[in-house]
Formats: structure tokens, C-alpha cells, sequence
């Protein structure tokens, strides 16, 4: 790709739309920087698909970064605390991590600001998203305030633009846009508690969110899961 096209600078977890999300940043141009944090999670399989979306999105640069969230706990993805499996509901779940996307926002505004880069795309998604607070459109548009006021780049009148093109999207319109955009689902890894064979287990919520956005969709899922009950 050009050099002379902008840089976006990805949040890449490894998950359905994170993977969506920085297809989305190529289609419009971009040249792609991925970031993926290691945070002790135990679904550790969505860091391999991240390195594989990276690769099938051709990214020029994709860096893992560790950052041991379990030592904090807090969380049943990074602590000793069962993952729910008895379906979605309106709380917020033990799933949810403490702070997660406020770190790891921080985090890739430092990753783009030594890029030369002002656009960051993270998928957060405001419909389909499990209860999670720093999910929401405020909480975006308040730490993009946030990034303005504390960085050099921001002071400087370059402020970074946090592009969100997830959204307003449900699981159905996200696994639309998979397909549309020619992606494969098996790249990428959203259960929360995978089998020892290393299949997603079907049953977390993460996995139950997105069956039912596939099936919705009338998209094919090729993940693998052992367990279909609904």
C-alpha cells in the first residue's frame, strides 16, 4: 500500500469486531498498525487470530504488548471466577473487566502518537455488547476529549479521532459486514472459555452473542463449537 496514504492505528483484539473494524480502516484507505494486549486473559487463542487477521489484512506493523491484568483479577477472564454460561441478560457481567478499554485506549493512542498517526479504530459496539460500560458512545467521545488534552499531538492542534465504525451496528449487521467485506469468521475468536480440544465453547455469552448475530444474518459462522444449545 502507498506510503503516502494515513496511517490507522487498530485496537486488535483478535474478535469478530475488532477483525470487522480494521477491514473497515483498509477499505477506507488506511494503512493499517495493529495493537493486540496480552492481558492474562483466558481465552489466550484470540491473540493467535489476531497475529492471523493481521497477516490476511496485510498490516504493516502489528505489535502484541503484555500487560498482566491478572494480577488485578476481578474479572472471570482474569481471575479464578467461573465464566456465566446460562445466557445474556441487561447486568454487567463478571466478564467485564475492570477499566479494560480505558487501558487499552490509552494504550494505542501511545502506539499512535509514535506513528505519526491520528486515526484509531476500535470496534466497541453499543447494541450487542454484553452490558459493558466503556463500550458507550460517551465513554468514546470522553476519552477522545481526554487524548486531546493529554498528549503532545492533541496540545498541538493534531488531536486523534477515535473511529467507531461498529457502533450502532448489531451482531446481525457486524456479520453482515463480514461478509461483505470478504472475510473469514474463522480468523477470528470470541469465546470466552474455549475447550481443552480448543473449540469455543457455544456457551459463554460472547459465543451466544455471536451465533445469534450470524443466524440473524443469515451469515455462515465456520468457528467450530461444541456446544449449539441456544
Amino acid at each position: 500500500m502507498s506510503k503516502d496514504k494515513p496511517i490507522a492505528s487498530i485496537l486488535l483484539s483478535g474478535g469478530l469486531d475488532s477483525m470487522v473494524s480494521a477491514a473497515i480502516a483498509r477499505e477506507q484507505g488506511f494503512r493499517l498498525h495493529c495493537l493486540t494486549i496480552n492481558y492474562g486473559q483466558r481465552h489466550v487463542r484470540e491473540l493467535e487470530s489476531a497475529e492471523r487477521i493481521a497477516g490476511e489484512l496485510e498490516a504493516e506493523r502489528h505489535i502484541t504488548l503484555a500487560l498482566d491484568l491478572r494480577q488485578f483479577g476481578g474479572s472471570a477472564l482474569t481471575d479464578d471466577i467461573a465464566v456465566p454460561k446460562g445466557g445474556v441478560d441487561d447486568s454487567i457481567p463478571v466478564t467485564y473487566v475492570p477499566a479494560r478499554n480505558l487501558l487499552f485506549l490509552a494504550m494505542t493512542t501511545a502506539f499512535a502518537e509514535s506513528s505519526g498517526s491520528s486515526d484509531i479504530f476500535i470496534g466497541v459496539n453499543a447494541l450487542d455488547y454484553s452490558g459493558y460500560p466503556d463500550c458507550r458512545p460517551e465513554f468514546i467521545e470522553s476519552f477522545a476529549e481526554t487524548a486531546r488534552l493529554g498528549t503532545k499531538q492533541g496540545v498541538e492542534g493534531s488531536p486523534f479521532q477515535i473511529h467507531t465504525p461498529l457502533q450502532h451496528m448489531s451482531k446481525a449487521d457486524i456479520a453482515r459486514e463480514c461478509a461483505r467485506l470478504g472475510l473469514d469468521p474463522v480468523w477470528s475468536w470470541s469465546c470466552y472459555d474455549p475447550t481443552p480440544e480448543g473449540l469455543a465453547c457455544g456457551l459463554c455469552d460472547s459465543c451466544r452473542l455471536r451465533r445469534k448475530g450470524f443466524a440473524e444474518a443469515g451469515v455462515t459462522d465456520t468457528t467450530a463449537y461444541a456446544n449449539h444449545a441456544g
